[in-house]
């Protein structure tokens, strides 16, 4: 699979390079070019050799839209104490104001492109766990694979300084050239998984238990709390496999990686927080969950159950709420179904409400992350008491587990899921994270019982998909 580059490319970069050098700061160049043949998940492992620890990949539900990222061109940052969701929005319109696009434009994901990701709490201090990520993470990749509705296309991202020459430039284009005349790698032999270790499940227990002492006292109406496993495999667990795993089991389900140095946050979260594509905007209302039944007759017994159970039937309407209010003050034509239906993945089946409506063209997909992050499902009610109850009692730091990982292009396009079902992968050793929201009646027992069903897609996943050493 060869690209070529004509004069039409040469040209678009000597008056990009023109640009940078007369108006004395970057330019951001993209060059955008439909293709045929090549999967994401394929294009995501032949950059293991040369981009490994940079490295992302996105797959809607269903795998509608598909997004693979390779290397790494700018991160953007914001200081500590500063609003992390608007200082990130500024300097993504900041940096694509004067972009230069050779190609298709106006196709969602391609073209200039940033992914990233939020920590749950900015305010709980980085533990050694989570010190490549800090409380965001966000770059814009060298190169882009995208498939959906409209093709497959791959975008080559270049950030041009005032001091650039064409001819090193052009590096870029000849690398990813090179990179898709390789042959993918073979498949590696399964790893062994030697130890599995539960973080101080007792302890976790009754850290339920005060939390519903606290709620029976008023001091909230809800809250989330979440546990952690940690696995031992035998050699270094490979993100790419793990991935494969994922896509075959979990398709109803976002499936993402996001990597960082040598360490990898991965899932497989059911969880939309929301989507933007022009001026419509999608968000989904997932709280209430119950397992999978082992014969069709009794997964139809459970489900039924949950749509009739009123424990969790009442933390489902704080987040129906919620999200209701929030698309209320920035939108019109918000449409909310009057009651939930079910939304089944392989191990978990959970209460799902979709809540759509339209937005003014001005309004970025980071006003709503800022809005709608945490929602009740992830944090509880009052959100500013549940959070700051989290921040004091929960025994984890949660890092990116529960945040919103996602993507935005420079067309006002994107969408954010809430990153659960997921782990942090480092090394031969992998952390997994589950939560449950906690309310008057909860039963720790019951609640622990819970989270062990939400570790189990990437637990499989994990046993299953984990090979070799990298």
């Amino acid at each position: 699979m060869t690209i070529l580059h004509g004069t039409e490319l040469l040209d678009a970069l000597r008056k990009a390079l023109s640009k940078a050098k007369y108006s004395h700061r970057n330019i951001l160049f993209s060059e955008v070019r439909k293709m045929q043949g090549l999967s994401p998940l394929s294009f995501y492992q032949s950059g293991r050799e040369l981009f490994l620890g940079e490295r992302f990949y996105w797959r809607e539900p269903n795998g509608v839209t598909t997004i693979a990222g390779l290397g790494k061109i700018d991160k953007l940052t914001v200081n500590k104490g500063q609003d992390r969701y608007k200082g990130i929005y500024n300097k993504w319109k900041d940096l694509v104001e004067d972009k230069i696009t050779l190609g298709r434009e106006n196709i969602p994901a391609t073209g200039p492109f940033l992914f990233g990701a939020f920590s749950f709490d900015q305010n709980k201090s980085n533990s050694a766990l989570w010190d490549q990520f800090g409380d965001h993470f966000f770059y814009v990749p060298k190169y882009v694979l995208t498939s959906g509705n409209e093709g497959t296309y791959l975008t080559t991202n270049v950030l041009l300084s005032p001091e650039d020459e064409i001819d090193t430039v052009l590096q870029s284009f000849h690398q990813i050239d090179q990179l898709l005349k390789e042959k993918h790698r073979e498949k590696a032999e399964p790893n062994k998984l030697l130890k599995l270790e539960e973080i101080e499940p007792e302890a976790w227990k009754h850290q339920v238990a005060a939390a519903v002492e606290d709620i029976k006292h008023h001091l909230m109406d809800k809250v989330v709390l979440a546990r952690e496993i940690r696995l031992t495999f035998q050699s270094s667990i490979l993100s790419e496999t793990v991935l494969e795993r994922l896509i075959e089991e979990q398709e109803t389900s976002y499936i993402f990686s996001l990597e960082v140095a040598r360490d990898c946050f991965i899932g497989a979260t059911p969880e939309r927080l929301v989507k933007k594509t022009g001026n419509e905007i999608l968000s989904t209302c997932l709280a209430g969950s119950i397992g999978r039944g082992k014969s069709m007759e009794e997964d139809e017994e459970l489900g039924k159950l949950l749509l009739h159970d009123h424990k969790n039937l009442i933390e489902h309407q704080y987040v129906v709420s919620m999200i209701k209010k929030v698309m209320e003050s920035y939108c019109h034509e918000v449409d909310v179904p009057k009651e939930p239906v079910l939304l089944k993945t392989k191990h978990v089946q959970h209460l799902y409400t979709p809540v759509k409506a339209k937005c003014e063209d001005d309004l970025s997909i980071f006003q709503f992350v800022s809005k709608l992050h945490p929602t009740p499902a992830l944090g509880g009610l009052p959100k500013e008491v549940a959070v700051k109850w989290i921040r004091e009692n929960e025994l984890l730091e949660r890092g990116l587990y529960a945040g919103p990982i996602g993507w935005t292009d420079s067309y006002g396009n994107g969408e954010f899921a809430v990153a659960i079902r997921s782990g942090l992968i480092q090394g031969n050793h992998a952390s997994l994270f589950a939560g449950c929201g906690i309310v008057a009646d909860s039963s720790p027992e019951e609640e622990y019982k819970e989270t062990s069903i939400k570790f189990k897609p990437m637990l499989h996943a994990l046993e299953g998909g984990s090979h070799g050493s990298s």
